[in-house]
């Protein structure tokens, strides 16, 4: 059994903490762990090889770094040249896996659950399991605890096993009032997204059903690379896969899919009221989580990032603070945030889209001061790492080293430069900034220009296979 772990999303309706650049499962939201850090965790609980992750080139760097900082070993990190949904994702790893042993397991999940039950997890997992060698496509059901109409449902059948059934229809997300009529009739379970199944099984099921996926992720499989630590897939070929969820394309029409319910405190933490419930709080039903002083206050979530919050007199609501944004809004209110985000799109506002800090594979970035024409910022370069060779048209940089010791390429010249010193780089010169010590290096980084973006850019040399295109 291989885990299979999907790393999409954006995860909207949690912003400002979630964006697009950084969504939810690159975030540690509840523990110490991030939400993928803890999905790994618990795939190698049943798992009996190492993952596959799936997740899109935007993120690439940023998985592969939550794997290294857990020392997890990862099976293969497959990049999808664009989100084609869920049905192609897994096609691309049941192909992969074919050519060792069709008869693999692939054990589906998304990296941005919680389930907070490892032992009722593992049980699920390897009832299911039996059921999926038997040739059938196993997902895993959640008993509801509430009309919840942001979860699509399963209709169960048959009983075939322990806790298991055949599955007798898959429901899109109700509105409230099915969601009520669901939950007081008893037969129907949440979809969790989790799937078990041999990669040769759901291939099968893949080509009676959509063989244009099919046709499409074998080329693009036949036509794959390898960069660094990504299988990149043949982009041509991945396009031309339908847009498809799995349940779509293959569980809502296959005669062989079954059900496993898992027991356990579950949530795909799709809210900001979905991240309270299963939160600490205090006595009052408060989840407070960063520098944050409250008083009078009842069932709210508040949360700081960057600096001292205060509340007095709040109830039912949510309060959150990051260091470029502060969103206030009812505890329940999902679709509220999802519309805010959208009108923050349509304003083209950077908010959406990235942290103050943004994160690259050779460390991190994060603007202090913006002004019309000079830019300050701090930059964190990863020991043994280094910025691409690159040239800027627009504007100059000014470098000052406050933590460790920089290598630094300026036109035809490098040198080493130490804590309190600074070099100047001129519009139009090559340079370079790499740090081959042990420890990170800190540098403070002034721009001054008329154009700051970070599309100006001229790229000679990466360690990272990045063109000019890329982030």
């Amino acid at each position: 059994m291989i885990p299979v772990i999907l790393c999409g999303g954006v995860g909207s309706r949690l912003w400002p903490i979630s964006r697009e650049a950084h969504p939810k499962q690159y975030l540690d939201l509840v523990g110490s762990k991030t939400m993928l850090q803890d999905t790994l965790r618990r795939a190698l609980l049943v798992g009996d090889e190492a993952p596959i992750l799936i997740c899109n080139e935007e993120s690439r760097f940023t998985t592969a770094e939550q794997v290294r900082q857990i020392g997890a070993q990862v099976n293969a990190i497959i990049l999808e040249p664009e989100g084609r949904n869920t049905a192609p994702a897994l096609a691309l790893a049941a192909i992969q896996i074919c050519k060792s042993d069709p008869d693999t397991l692939l054990h589906v999940m998304p990296a941005d659950h919680i389930i907070l039950e490892d032992e009722h997890f593992i049980s699920a997992t390897r009832t299911a399991a039996e059921f999926a060698k038997k040739d059938m496509l196993m997902t895993m059901g959640i008993k509801p605890t509430a009309p919840e109409t942001g979860y699509g449902y399963i209709k169960i059948g048959e009983e075939v096993g322990s806790k298991t059934f055949e599955v007798a229809e898959f429901i899109e997300k109700p509105d409230f009032g099915r969601a009520e009529t669901f939950l007081k009739e008893g037969n129907f379970l949440w979809n969790s997204g989790m799937f078990l199944f041999s990669a040769s099984s759901y291939l099968r099921e893949l080509r009676k059903y959509n063989p244009s996926i099919l046709r499409a992720c074998m080329k693009a499989v036949e036509t794959s690379c390898i960069d660094l630590d990504f299988m990149r897939p043949g982009e041509e070929a991945f396009l031309d896969s339908p847009n498809m969820s799995i349940d779509y394309a293959v569980m809502e029409k296959t005669e062989k899919a079954g059900v496993t319910i898992l027991e356990s405190s579950w949530s795909d933490v799709g809210s900001w009221s979905a991240l309270w419930s299963i939160s600490d709080r205090d006595s009052d039903g408060n989840t407070i989580r960063g520098d944050v002083l409250i008083d009078n206050c009842e069932n709210s979530y508040i949360r700081s990032e960057s600096r001292l919050v205060t509340a007095t007199g709040l109830k039912d609501l949510v309060l959150v603070e990051t260091a470029d944004a502060v969103l206030a809004t009812t505890i329940g209110d999902s679709q509220g945030v999802k519309d805010i985000v959208n009108k923050l799109k349509l304003a083209r506002r950077a908010e959406v889209f990235n942290h103050k800090e943004v994160f690259r594979p050779w460390g991190s970035y994060e603007s202090l001061v913006i002004s019309e024409r000079f830019q300050v910022k701090r930059i964190i370069v990863k020991a043994g790492h280094a910025l691409s060779l690159q040239k800027h048209f627009r504007r100059a940089e000014h470098w000052v080293v406050v933590s460790g010791v920089g290598e630094v390429t300026c036109g035809s010249e490098t040198f080493n430069l130490e804590v309190d010193e600074s070099v100047y780089i001129p519009i139009n010169t090559k340079h370079r900034l790499r740090n081959c010590q042990s420890e990170p290096l800190e540098i403070i980084e002034v721009q001054t220009g008329d154009y700051l973006g970070e599309d100006d850019i001229e790229r000679y040399d990466d360690d990272y296979g990045r063109d000019n295109s890329k982030q």
